[in-house]
C-alpha cells in the first residue's frame, strides 16, 4: 500500500468505519479500485474528489444504497452483508436530501420518521428543527425553502436517529455564511459527543475549518489518507501573499533569504496588486522571513497562503493520477 494512503488507523478504540480493498463497478466503468479507509468515533473526515473521483458511490455503500463487488466493508463494528439496507446506527443523504416539497418540514421529518419505523408523535422531530436553525418555519412548505434551508433540513432528517455515524454529501451547499458556521456547530458538537462524521464537499475552506482527517480520491482510487497535519507537512512548498509597510524593503529581504522564490511579473502584480509580496516557500522559510522583516522593523500586515495547504495537495495528487491513468492507458 501507498504509504500516503493509510496509517494502521487509530488505536483508542474500536473504529466507525473500516474498509479493505472496496471496489465497485458499474458496467465498464471502474468508480471505486481496492479503497481502504477508516473512521474513527469522534472525527469528522472529509472525503474530497475531482467530478467522477467515486466520492457519491462510496457515500452510497456507507448509506446501504449500493454493495460493494469485493472487499470488506465494517460499520460500527458490524460487516455489511450484500443486502441494500443502511447499517443500524447510520444515517445521511446522498444527492441531496430527499424531500416532500408540498408538505412542511415538520411533515417532512414525521414521515421520514414513520418510514425508518420510529413512532412520529414522540419522535425528537422539533428538537431536529431547531438544532439545524429552522424551528421558526416548521410549518412552512418545504416548496419555498432555499437550496441551504433544504440541505439543513435533510441534516434534520438525518438527525432523528441520533446516528453514531452520520454520512453527508455536498452538506454546506446552498448556505449562506450564517447557514455554514450553523452547520459547523452542529457537527462539531455532534462529533464531540461520540458520533463519526463522513462528508464530501468542494469546498476545501469547509474542510479545513472542519475536519481532523481526509480521504483524497483520484480515479475511484485513495491517493492520500490522514490528518491534514500530514498533508500540510508532505506539500509545505505553497505561494504565500504579504503584504507590509514597505514593499521594496520586504522584496530585497525575500530575495536575500534561503529558501524563498519571489513570484515575480505581471501575472502576479495585477492578480495580487503591485503592492503585494508573493514568494514560494516551505513554512519554515517564510517564518524565517517573517522573523528578518520584523527585525529590520518592517510591519507585516497579512500574511495568507495563495492556495491552502489541502487544495495544493488535492490539485497535486489528483493531476498526478490522471497523468498515470493516461499513461497507463
Amino acid at each position: 500500500m501507498d504509504d500516503r494512503q493509510l496509517d494502521d488507523g487509530p488505536g483508542d478504540g474500536p473504529l466507525a468505519l473500516r474498509a479493505r480493498g472496496i471496489t465497485k463497478c458499474f458496467g465498464n466503468v471502474v468508480a471505486l479500485d481496492g479503497v481502504d479507509l477508516d473512521v474513527a468515533p469522534c472525527r469528522i473526515h472529509g472525503l474530497v474528489g475531482p467530478n467522477g473521483a467515486g466520492k457519491t458511490t462510496l457515500l452510497g455503500l456507507l448509506l446501504g444504497l449500493a454493495v460493494p463487488d469485493s472487499g470488506s466493508l465494517e460499520v460500527l463494528g458490524t460487516p455489511v452483508g450484500r443486502a441494500l439496507d443502511a447499517p443500524a446506527g447510520v444515517a445521511g443523504f446522498v444527492d441531496g436530501p430527499g424531500l416532500y416539497p408540498s408538505l412542511t418540514a415538520r411533515q417532512n421529518l414525521a414521515a421520514l420518521a414513520e418510514l425508518r419505523g420510529l413512532d412520529a408523535p414522540s419522535a425528537p422531530i422539533r428538537e431536529a428543527l431547531d438544532e439545524v436553525g429552522l424551528g421558526e418555519v416548521a410549518d412552512d412548505r418545504v416548496r419555498g425553502f432555499s437550496l441551504g434551508m433544504r440541505q439543513r433540513l435533510g441534516l434534520a432528517a438525518a438527525l432523528l436517529t441520533r446516528p453514531r455515524l452520520l454520512v453527508l454529501d455536498e452538506p454546506s451547499n446552498g448556505l449562506d455564511p450564517a447557514g455554514t458556521r450553523h452547520v459547523h456547530r452542529v457537527l462539531g458538537a455532534l462529533a464531540a459527543a461520540g458520533t463519526a462524521v463522513v462528508l464530501s464537499s468542494h469546498r476545501m475552506d469547509d474542510l479545513e475549518a472542519l475536519c481532523s482527517e481526509v480521504t483524497i480520491l483520484a480515479t475511484g482510487r485513495v491517493v492520500f489518507s490522514g490528518p491534514l497535519s500530514k498533508l500540510a507537512a508532505e506539500h509545505q512548498d505553497l505561494e504565500y501573499r504579504l503584504l507590509t509597510s514597505d514593499p521594496p524593503a520586504a522584496r530585497a529581504l525575500a530575495a536575500a533569504t534561503d529558501g524563498i522564490h519571489p513570484v515575480e511579473g505581471t501575472e502576479a502584480a495585477s492578480r495580487y496588486g503591485a503592492e503585494a509580496l508573493v514568494v514560494r516557500a516551505r513554512v519554515d522559510a517564510v517564518d524565517d522571513l517573517v522573523t528578518r522583516l520584523v527585525g529590520e522593523g518592517v510591519a507585516l500586515r497579512e500574511l495568507a497562503p495563495v492556495v491552502s495547504p489541502l487544495e495544493a495537495a488535492f490539485l497535486a495528487l489528483t493531476e498526478s493520477a490522471d497523468t498515470g491513468r493516461r499513461e497507463a492507458a
